[in-house]
C-alpha cells in the first residue's frame, strides 16, 4: 500500500494514514499502518534486523489523516511525555448530520467501553470506570444538512468525537456503528471524519512542529472543498 510521507528526518515519521488501514495489528491479522511503515524503513535502510519504529498514538480503522511515529526510543518518550502534559495538539475535521445550534461549543459525557464489542457509550457519571471526555468544535461551514466541523481534543479517549457528536443527535457521516442511518452513502468505508492537523515540539530539537493534511475529495467532502475555512487555525 502506498502511504504518503508528509515528513521525515532521524527522529521522526509523519504520514498521511489511509482511510480504512488499521493503525497497528490486530486479532483480525488485516494489513496495518505500523507493520507496513516498519517494512519500509527495513527495506529502505537494508536492514538485517527489524527497524523500531515507535506507536505514540492512534486512529480508528476507518479514519485517515496526519499521524506522527517515532523512529528512536528517545523521540518515542518525548512525544509520549508530551501527550501525557496534553502538548502534543491534535485536531481533526468531520462532516455531521443536522444543523448544530452554536457556532462554537464545548462538548462534555461520560464514556464507557465494552471491549467484547469495541462499542464505546455515553454514560452516567456515577457508572463505574466511566471515563470523562470533552472536546471543542468549530463550525466552519453548512450544507445540504451537514454540516463541516473542527475539532479540538481535550481528552482521548476512544471513538471519542464519534459518539459525542451521536450523543449529541449530530452522527458523523457514515457512521453506522453511531447510528447514521441516513442512505448518502452511510457505510464504515466512507467515514467521514479526518485528523487534519498535528503540532509539538521536536523530541531533540527546540522547534514547534506543525502538519496539515487535507481530507480526500469525494463523498462528502467534495461538498466543501471550497469552503476557505477549511485549514483556519
Amino acid at each position: 500500500m502506498n502511504v504518503k510521507v508528509i515528513y521525515e528526518d532521524n527522529h521522526l515519521l509523519v504520514v498521511e494514514k489511509p482511510v480504512n488501514l488499521l493503525t497497528q495489528e490486530d486479532i483480525t491479522g488485516d494489513a496495518d499502518l505500523l507493520s507496513l511503515l516498519k517494512a519500509d524503513l527495513k527495506k529502505r535502510n537494508n536492514k538485517p534486523g527489524n527497524a523500531f519504529l515507535g506507536l505514540v498514538h492512534r486512529l480508528d480503522r476507518p479514519v485517515g489523516g496526519v499521524m506522527v511515529f517515532a523512529k528512536t526510543s528517545k523521540a518515542a518518550s518525548r512525544l509520549s511525555d508530551q501527550i501525557r502534559k496534553r502538548e502534543l495538539e491534535k485536531s481533526y475535521l468531520a462532516v455531521i448530520h443536522g444543523k448544530l445550534d452554536k457556532q462554537e461549543d464545548k462538548l462534555e459525557h461520560y464514556l464507557s467501553k465494552d471491549p467484547n464489542t469495541n462499542t464505546v457509550y455515553n454514560v452516567l457519571k456515577s457508572v463505574p470506570g466511566a471515563k470523562k471526555a470533552e472536546l471543542y468544535y468549530k463550525l466552519l461551514d453548512y450544507r445540504k444538512g451537514l454540516c463541516l466541523v473542527k475539532i479540538v481534543l481535550i481528552t482521548g479517549r476512544s471513538h471519542q468525537i464519534r459518539v459525542q457528536f451521536a450523543s449529541e443527535g449530530n452522527h458523523v457521516f457514515g457512521d453506522r456503528k453511531y447510528g447514521d442511518t441516513s442512505k448518502m452513502l452511510a457505510n464504515e468505508k466512507n467515514l467521514a471524519l479526518w485528523s487534519e492537523k498535528i503540532s509539538f515540539k521536536h523530541p531533540v530539537r527546540d522547534k514547534k512542529m506543525t502538519f496539515h493534511c487535507k481530507p480526500p475529495d469525494n463523498q462528502p467532502w467534495h461538498m466543501f472543498s471550497a469552503s476557505e475555512n477549511i485549514f483556519e487555525n
